[in-house]
């Protein structure tokens, strides 16, 4: 084994940060990440204080021929944050956060994760697009698009992202904006981690809450037809300040229902007036939406998806939500072999749609939704039962769904589901790779081979 050679702990006296090796105390943890389906042993683990430390691992790694893996949030479900004898560069103790409240800009480090962000901008009443729940990393959310809350009002994170610092293959800290090097910066806004490690961020700001309507539906799942039927015209005339969430889960009693998840950013008054109709429709089980801050709407999903649990997830953007496609859905949901799984219609639209598809290096701009089939369970004697029912559930779904794919939703999918993911715009990236990472260095991730 190469890593074999190598002589860790003199890495230690190179960086201000630590190095983690197996046996040291905080290698196990060290070595976890959010999906518990994930067991990799790493030769190293380099918690980096600053881009210095960054530098030093790549330098480290080149020379002893050692694969390198990126950790932030470790929320990635292919678990691309950790490796089997490699050196994980690890950024969560970088946690630098700077904001401009004049300028309506904020600037972080790669190591910050959403809730950390989204804490210190609302004290200033402003946010930017980003994660469900607040353990997911900046980095790796904003690297491959960014889906969440604000994305109608705002666009995705990469939309709002002004700059970013990026240490190279080959040592080099680069600047990437619309005036420096701004192939790279096309390239990271939706691109993911091919390219670099990228240990800053700055981020355009908005005004936003820190008062909003927001919350849950509930219904049977026997009234899923209906409600999804009256859902879809719902949002298709929904305005870019509110976003609705639909899907289906399993109540803390057991029992499996369609819910929804709506969040509107602006007055309270407005949202409750067009939220009306949707709450009125049907029987629902359970209302809990009202006037909420903006850091608690973002926490609302994060008790559903646990760190350590095993996770499964298959997905395609979809363009029509088809009579066809709602009954099968429900009809699935039925048959879950597992309380903990899930399945989510997510809405794009809005701002989202109205940048063009080359600006960013995310691609999938056009198609109405984003459907995410996701496997959760707790014990490794019921994992091929519940892996059989994502795949079966995806191949039904494939014909009514666009071949498309949200990037950050891919497992270990293959080449063929990495182009799904950057569509035309892939040949473009492939030869970005090939100017900044010729080598391939960075491959531990949805890769985009050079040219």
């Amino acid at each position: 084994m190469i890593g074999e050679r190598a002589d860790f702990r003199s890495l230690a006296g190179e960086i201000a940060g630590e190095i983690i090796l197996p046996g040291d105390a905080g290698y196990e943890a060290g070595r976890r990440v959010w999906n518990g389906m994930i067991d990799k042993r790493p030769l190293g683990i380099v918690r980096c204080s600053g881009s210095g430390d960054v530098l030093a691992a790549i330098a480290f790694a080149r020379a002893y021929g050692i694969v390198v893996a990126v950790r932030g949030g470790s929320h990635n479900i292919a678990g691309n944050a950790t490796c089997d004898d490699g050196l994980v560069i690890d950024l969560s103790p970088m946690k630098s956060i700077d904001v401009d409240q004049t300028r309506r800009r904020v600037r972080v480090d790669g190591g910050v994760v959403w809730g950390e962000l989204d804490a210190a901008t609302q004290r200033f009443g402003l946010a930017t697009n980003g994660g469900l729940m607040p353990s997911t990393g900046i980095a790796g959310f904003t690297l491959g698009g960014g889906l969440g809350h604000l994305m109608r009002s705002y666009g995705l994170a990469c939309d709002s992202l002004v700059s970013a610092e990026v240490v190279t293959a080959d040592g080099r800290k680069l600047m990437a904006s619309a005036e420096q090097n701004d192939d790279l910066y096309w390239a990271i806004r939706g691109g993911g981690g091919n390219f670099g490690v990228v240990t800053s961020f700055e981020f355009r700001l908005h005004e936003v809450g820190p008062i909003m309507l927001g919350g849950r539906l509930g219904y049977p799942l026997a009234d899923g037809p209906e409600v999804l039927r009256f859902y879809r015209e719902f949002i298709a005339g929904a305005p870019d300040q509110l976003i609705v969430y639909a899907g289906f889960s399993t109540s803390p009693e057991g029992e499996p229902r369609l819910g929804m998840r709506a969040v509107f950013n602006g007055p309270i008054a407005e949202g409750e007036s067009l939220l009306k109709p949707l709450r009125q429709f049907g029987t629902p089980v359970q209302d809990d939406i009202k006037p909420r801050t903006y850091v608690d709407i973002q926490k609302i999903v994060e008790p559903m998806f646990p760190p350590g649990r095993l996770n499964y997830w298959k997905a395609n953007f979809v363009d029509i939500l088809s009579d066809e496609l709602i009954d099968l859905l429900v009809a699935a949901y039925g048959r879950v072999p597992s309380r903990y799984s899930n399945i989510a219609v997510e809405p794009m639209g809005g701002v989202v749609a109205r940048v063009p598809d080359t600006d960013t290096a995310f691609h999938h701009r056009a198609p109405a939704y984003s459907l995410l089939i996701l496997g959760g369970w707790l014990g490794a004697n019921e994992s091929e039962a519940n892996i059989a029912w994502v795949r079966e559930l995806w191949d039904a779904t494939r014909p009514l769904s666009s071949s498309a794919v949200y990037v950050n939703y891919l497992g270990a999918e293959g080449d063929a589901r990495v182009k799904d993911a950057y569509g035309p715009n892939h040949a473009r990236l492939s030869e970005i790779k090939r100017k900044y990472d010729p080598d391939n260095f960075f491959r531990l991730n949805q890769n985009v081979e050079p040219a």
